[in-house]
């Protein structure tokens, strides 16, 4: 690659600077973008973690204005790590390519023991970016708006007392839909409906798919069923006034606003995506048994059910 072409790029590097493999992993990053020219940025804290002598070395505070002209920026650590780097990444549409130190680390795409494929890919441009989709969050208190946020997973209402539930009313589209005492409602993007959403029983839904996902918590109802809902829908869940105690919502599991009786919480498509990087063309099925380790033996697949058929073996 000539030298000239590589000047210009910049990639961000953002760290779970917390863990020793994390931080050596990174500092291997790091030097090798050094290496083929490209340059690099920290966070200042994060910097001082790493404790890198390179030439150039930019040392950004933590704004929203971090990744502004970087190429891309990687992200060293689990899914927790990548929710962190997309807020500062969302606005200036900046692609995450994640490195997974966590356990399932769904939204990553390369593993920690892969860098030097990972740094080839990046340093050759052998990667695309895939636009997900996000949801906007506003809460209001009667007809004030008290807060706006925005999730790339999902947004959840919770009691916050564990000895008492929470009691909402769903809506969908502006129409009352059903009415629970509850730990919660948990509404997701597909993105999400590997995260909070499953462990709360709803649907993994494809990334392809474009759809908002609403799922309650221990809902005491006869209709308590997860939904999947258009992508152009507005979902609401209100906090009834009588509700004992206060709610809470988190988006992402980073972002919280207390919620007092009688909040009303709308969630709707997010405006601005994130933009996840892809290295592998691998389908969404393949992610699932690989990320899972779901149990696949036996399968033979249409193609040695054709072979079996034209070998006049029928089919199984």
């Amino acid at each position: 690659m000539n030298r000239d072409d590589t000047e210009t790029r910049r990639i961000f590097v953002l760290t779970h600077t917390g863990r020793e493999d994390a931080r050596e992993v990174a500092r291997q990053f790091c030097q090798a973008l050094h290496a083929h020219g490209l340059g690099v940025r920290l966070l200042k804290d994060e910097a001082e973690d790493l404790d890198l002598d390179l030439e150039g070395l930019e040392r950004v505070e933590c704004t929203p204005e971090a990744t502004v002209g970087c190429e891309l920026a990687v992200v060293i650590g689990g899914d927790g790590t990548i929710l962190r780097a997309a807020e500062l990444a969302r606005e200036t549409g900046t692609p995450l390519l994640g490195v997974n130190l966590g356990h399932v680390g769904f939204l990553a795409e390369a593993e920690h023991d892969d860098v030097e494929f990972t740094i080839a890919a990046i340093v050759n441009r052998r990667y695309t970016a895939e636009e997900r989709l996000t949801i906007d969050v506003s809460v209001y208190r009667g007809r004030e708006l008290v807060a706006t946020t925005w999730a790339l997973n999902e947004a959840s209402v919770e009691k916050a007392a564990r000895e008492r539930m929470i009691e909402v009313v769903v809506e969908v589209d502006g129409r009352p839909l059903s009415r629970w005492g509850c730990d919660g409602v948990v509404l997701s993007t597909p993105t999400g409906s590997t995260a909070y959403n499953f462990s709360a029983g709803g649907p993994i839904v494809w990334p392809g798919v474009e759809a908002l996902l609403m799922v309650p918590l221990s809902a005491h109802a006869l209709f308590a069923r997860p939904m999947v809902v258009s992508p152009t829908s507005v979902l609401a869940v209100e906090v009834l006034a009588r509700t004992e105690g206060a709610g809470v919502l988190w988006c992402d599991g980073r972002r919280t606003v207390d919620l007092p009786p009688g909040a009303r919480i709308e969630v709707r498509r997010g405006k601005t995506p994130v933009h996840l990087v892809r290295l592998h063309q691998a389908p969404f099925t393949d992610r699932l048994v690989a990320k899972f380790d779901l149990p696949v033996s036996g399968w033979r697949g249409a193609a040695e059910r054709r072979r079996n058929r034209e070998n006049g073996g029928g089919s199984a």
